[in-house]
C-alpha cells in the first residue's frame, strides 16, 4: 500500500510538473507570434518610408524639370518616380497592414495619373505650333485637375500612414 502511494504520488507530482511545463511555454509563443507580428510590420514600414524617401528624391527631380520646361526631363523623372511606386506596390504587407498597403496603392495610382496629366499637358504646350496651337482657355482647369488628383493621391498616402499609426502595438 505505501508503494501504491508513492506511485500515485509520483503521477500526480509529474503530472503536475507537466502541466506546468506546458502552461509556462503557452504564453512565450503567443509573445513570441506577437512579436513577430509586430517586427514584420515595423520591417514593412521602414520599406515603405525608404521607398517614400526615393520617391521624394525622384520628384524633386521632376519639380526640377518642371521648372526648366523640360518635358524630356520631366519624363524621364517620372518614370524614376514611377519606380518608386511600383517598388511600393510589389512590397508585400503583413495581414495587420494590408488595409494600408491598399492606401498607398490608391494613392500611388493617383499621383502616377497627375504625373502623367502633367507631362501630357505640358507636351501640349511645347509642341503647340501656330498652324495648331495650344488652347490656353482650359490650362487653369487643367492645372487645378491635375493639382486636385496630385493631392489626392498624397492625402492616400497619408492617409495610410495615419491608419498604420492608428494600429494596436
Amino acid at each position: 500500500m505505501a508503494h501504491t502511494m508513492v506511485k500515485l504520488t509520483a503521477t500526480v507530482c509529474a503530472a503536475a510538473l507537466s502541466v506546468a511545463v506546458l502552461g509556462g511555454c503557452m504564453p512565450q509563443q503567443q509573445t513570441s507570434a506577437a512579436s513577430q507580428a509586430q517586427s514584420d510590420n515595423r520591417a514593412y514600414m521602414t520599406q515603405v518610408n525608404q521607398t517614400m524617401e526615393a520617391l521624394q528624391t525622384r520628384l524633386n527631380g521632376f519639380s526640377d524639370a518642371v521648372s526648366r520646361g523640360d518635358v524630356v526631363t520631366m519624363r524621364t523623372q517620372a518614370d524614376n518616380a514611377f519606380k518608386a511606386l511600383d517598388e511600393l506596390d510589389s512590397q508585400e504587407a503583413p495581414d495587420a497592414l494590408k488595409d494600408v498597403k491598399q492606401c498607398y496603392i490608391d494613392g500611388s495610382e493617383q499621383l502616377e495619373n497627375a504625373l502623367n496629366a502633367y507631362i501630357e499637358l505640358y507636351t501640349e504646350i511645347d509642341s503647340a505650333t501656330d498652324t495648331q496651337p495650344f488652347d490656353w482657355s482650359t490650362y487653369d482647369q487643367r492645372i487645378a485637375d491635375i493639382q486636385a488628383a496630385y493631392n489626392s493621391g498624397l492625402e492616400k498616402l497619408q492617409e495610410g500612414d495615419k491608419t498604420a499609426a492608428d494600429l494596436p502595438q
